[in-house]
């Protein structure tokens, strides 16, 4: 079962999309990889989803992608006397650590590391930013402030501090126990809410081990000020516009978007765009034509993927919502543009010999007219060296790990397949060709690429190419 797209599409799973039924459209709608948003849900609806769609795995005989996207340290008002307040721009307000009595129109705010990191003149952005105020004084458990944006304070609402660190891990006990527990089910990827520094990155790497691929989540500009440490600690990388959109300037979030794709295509670390790509379509059938061009030019920049959040967990429309980002990434890839602005944006070569040669080998793909690039990857590495070049023709990554066929799913034109370990050069020509054929990329006289290590079973050592042509019937 072929895409007619190299960019993958992820989607969340919720009340609308958990059903055995919707998953199957989902994934033929077009659907890699599926979100486990563990921010929402118990753990018991989550393992059944994750049962669901390893059965729907068995059932198509094609490798699925599952995301457990990690809540993180979420800081949130506490609960409001009443459950909601207004209030007005010039107005003084006082957070306290914990209400008391004396103070009854304070606002909770129960997170210490908060009254320890704060300086007057710094910001607080609550509930995504709709209201502003800015500290104007603070004690040890008390926080003075004026309200600069006015509006609904409400319970429980999100705070955001931009150009604060804070002192707390990204790894709450509730996403410990999130992340044993999503370990033990067998998730493909986990990904990290709230990263600031790349300590946070090797903390979770202790934890996972290579248990499942690291993707850090970039919504935090502390973390762009280390980005390239990150990125490099990183299995892959999400560009979460929604926390990161409400800390930096909207107008830098575009220019920062290119950047990290870049540079993550630079690391070859898959890179996902995500956040109210298609959001119109939580309540409509149609996207508006903004969102469409925010699809296309994520895919234009070369994005790895592009991820749906509401649209596909709570929406109304699923799974024609899924079916539009596919529609929307083909007819970018189609597109007379296309190939000129991936090519601009290539990030130069590498020194190191392995990429030399999977950059070779896509080259000599595209030059020879190749039906397929088969890259036979143990750990994945030799296929993402190849699609960093992003190829004109479709790569067929090999791989005798399951796991791996199943984080391929977010790789950038790979067709991932689970295939028997070669022993022999031989092998590997003959199993290239078989496989081609079997997956319908060749037909009898096509040629085809392969990049392969040798010795075989040596994990990241892309160094050898070979042009077989398939035989002739």
């Amino acid at each position: 079962m072929r895409r007619n797209r190299h960019a993958k599409i992820v989607a969340t799973v919720g009340p609308a999309s958990s059903s055995p039924e919707m998953l199957h459209r989902l994934f033929l709608a077009g659907v890699d990889t599926f979100r486990l948003n563990f921010s929402h849900g118990a753990q018991d609806d989550h393992a059944r989803v994750h049962a669901a769609i390893r059965a729907l795995e068995r059932e198509t005989g094609r490798p699925i992608g599952i995301l457990q996207d990690l809540q993180g340290p979420k800081i949130r008002l506490g609960p409001l006397a009443g459950g909601r307040r207004e209030v007005a721009a010039g107005e003084s307000l006082r957070f306290v650590l914990t209400p008391t009595d004396a103070v009854p129109d304070a606002i909770p705010l129960p997170h210490p590391e908060i009254f320890a990191a704060v300086a007057p003149g710094q910001d607080l952005l609550i509930d995504d930013g709709r209201v502003r105020v800015r500290v104007t004084g603070l004690t040890g458990d008390s926080i003075e402030a004026e309200v600069i944006i006015g509006g609904t304070l409400s319970d429980r609402k999100g705070v955001n501090l931009p150009g604060t660190l804070l002192a707390v891990s990204p790894l709450t006990p509730k996403d410990r126990a999130d992340l044993a527990f999503g370990l033990e089910l067998g998730v493909d990827w986990v990904a990290l809410s709230f990263v600031q520094t790349p300590a946070d990155v090797l903390k979770a790497r202790a934890l996972i081990g290579d248990r499942a691929g690291l993707m850090t989540k970039i919504e935090k500009p502390q973390a762009l000020e280390r980005i390239e440490d990150i990125i490099r600690l990183s299995d892959a990388v999400m560009v979460a516009r929604g926390d990161l959109g409400v800390e930096i300037p909207h107008e830098d979030v575009p220019g920062r978007q290119k950047e990290l794709i870049r540079s993550c295509r630079l690391a070859v670390k898959p890179v996902i765009v995500a956040t109210q790509m298609l959001d119109s379509m939580v309540s409509a059938p149609t996207p508006t034509r903004a969102e469409a061009s925010d699809v296309a030019t994520a895919i234009y920049d070369g994005a790895d993927a592009v991820m749906l959040s509401a649209e596909s967990a709570t929406g109304r429309f699923p799974v024609e919502t899924v079916a539009m980002m596919a529609r929307i990434i083909h007819r970018t890839e189609t597109h007379k543009l296309y190939r000129s602005l991936i090519t601009a944006s290539d990030p130069g070569e590498e020194e190191t010999p392995p990429h030399a040669v999977a950059a070779a080998s896509a080259h000599l793909a595209d030059a020879v007219g190749a039906a397929a690039l088969v890259a036979y990857t143990l750990s994945g590495t030799t296929a993402a060296r190849v699609a960093r070049r992003r190829p004109e023709v479709p790569i067929l990554a090999l791989t005798p790990d399951r796991g791996i066929a199943r984080r391929l799913c977010l790789l950038w034109g790979a067709h991932s397949v689970q295939a028997a370990e070669v022993e022999t050069y031989e092998a590997m020509v003959e199993g290239a060709i078989a496989h081609a054929v079997e997956e319908g990329f060749a037909r009898p006289g096509d040629r085809v690429v392969i990049a392969a290590g040798i010795p075989f079973a040596v994990a990241g050592t892309t160094n050898n190419i070979r042009i077989a042509q398939v035989p002739s019937a």
